[in-house]
């Protein structure tokens, strides 16, 4: 049986698609006769939160640990996921012991920082994430334009991976129970309500209906106590209760333009709801334009249109993802140690 170790940044209870990714790669991978170790910042004693993303907690000072599990778990195949403190400590472990390892590209955080600090730091961030993916043996990436623009920016050995969906979780249930009675029809927000997923854009369009938000982060108690007389904050949810939410819902709003994937879009149309969003990277290698969803500089138009797509077809598309080959290409992909 062969080894895999996942060093991870993101772990539970973090909420987030990293966190979604490899949960699902773990137990496909195990399912598939591999042994997996998570190498995440719960296994470490000394932690502080993410500056500007407190829902994250990073391991402090994790090499001396970092080094001890690595070696006597001694893995086949070492992947990094992230590129936070356990990243790094795993990348100077692997390049000091010469052991070849693979990593995964998830977030623009030149995209992030901008956001939250200014485009300024843009070119020093990505020089710095080329820095840091240039010893892999390959970076697997979820998107082909995401493959293109990170080749156009210099990075080397990129290779796409696709994800998935659980399909057997995320499904239309025809009568949820015990939720509200919402106007139809209903426009919902799915995704962290933070200002790299662009909220404001969702409440500035004038619909019908009702706006629905799922989801919970740093803006809420300002965007509730501006918005909330005329949109349901349903909050965070997860596992059959956010299929029931999500089951009230007319049409999806992505408004974000920084997201890498976007696993709550393919979410949505497991679950029949056609999507809305900009023509940007994630969205628009999802979205067939007209036939699951539209994408458009105009959401409001895109949103509209979206009431007459027919749900058969959104699911149809989130059936092409499957975590079971999602997890059967990221094996193949891993730089496996030849022990001869």
């Amino acid at each position: 049986m062969k080894k895999i170790a996942i060093v991870t940044d993101a772990w539970h209870p973090q909420v987030n698609g990293v966190v979604t990714v490899f949960e699902q790669i773990v137990l496909q991978l195990k399912a598939q006769n591999f042994d997996v170790l998570v190498v995440h910042p719960g296994l470490f004693r000394h932690k502080m939160p993410l500056p500007l993303y407190p829902e994250i907690t990073l391991a402090l000072f994790p090499g001396k640990h970092l080094r001890r599990l690595l070696h006597e778990y001694n893995p086949d195949a070492i992947h990094i996921a992230t590129e936070a403190t356990l990243g790094l400590s795993a990348r100077r472990y692997c390049i000091t012991q010469k052991i070849p390892f693979t990593t995964s590209y998830h977030t623009h955080l030149q995209l992030y920082l901008g956001v939250y600090i200014s485009t300024f730091v843009t070119p020093i961030i990505t020089a710095w994430l080329r820095w840091f993916h240039a010893a892999a043996t390959r970076t697997l990436v979820s998107t082909p334009s995401l493959k293109a623009a990170l080749e156009a920016e210099g990075f080397q050995h990129v290779e796409f991976w696709p994800f998935g969906v659980d399909l057997e979780r995320f499904r239309k249930i025809s009568t949820p129970t015990h939720l509200p009675h919402l106007q139809k029809p209903v426009f919902t927000y799915f995704s962290r309500l933070a200002e790299e997923k662009n909220p404001q854009a969702f409440f500035d369009l004038d619909l019908p209906g009702t706006k629905l938000i799922i989801g919970d982060g740093p803006m809420r108690r300002e965007l509730e106590a501006k918005y909330g007389d005329v949109a349901y904050f349903a909050g965070y949810k997860r596992g059959e209760e956010l299929v029931q939410w999500l089951s009230l819902s007319d049409v999806m709003i992505f408004p974000s333009k920084t997201d890498t994937f976007g696993l709550v879009v393919v979410e949505a149309l497991a679950c029949g709801i056609p999507v809305a969003a900009y023509d940007v990277m994630g969205p628009r290698d999802i979205i067939t334009n007209g036939g699951d969803g539209y994408l458009s500089s105009d959401l409001h138009s895109a949103a509209l249109k979206c009431l007459e797509v027919s749900s058969d077809a959104c699911r149809r598309k989130a059936e092409s993802y499957s975590w079971k080959h999602s997890a059967e290409v990221f094996a193949q992909k891993q730089a496996f140690v030849d022990r001869g």
